[in-house]
């Protein structure tokens, strides 16, 4: 999970999913360990509120559009 994430790319949950090929339940985990850490951040996604966009900390932020 971290691998995918230091591409720089922040991603919704669903495009992490799709990305490692590892179940939901797992991703979330994996989400949650890193945020316990301290090495992750949330921001919210506007294209579909019900989305968060992840990222790790430290990363320039990109600007998302549709």
């Amino acid at each position: 999970m971290y691998k995918v994430l230091e591409s720089g790319e922040q991603l919704t949950q669903k495009d992490l999913i799709r990305e490692t090929a590892l179940p939901s339940r797992t991703v979330r985990y994996a989400l949650d360990r890193l945020r316990d850490e301290n090495l992750l951040v949330e921001r919210h996604y506007f294209v579909d509120a019900r989305q968060s966009l992840y990222g790790l900390i430290g990363q320039k932020e990109e600007v998302v559009s549709a």
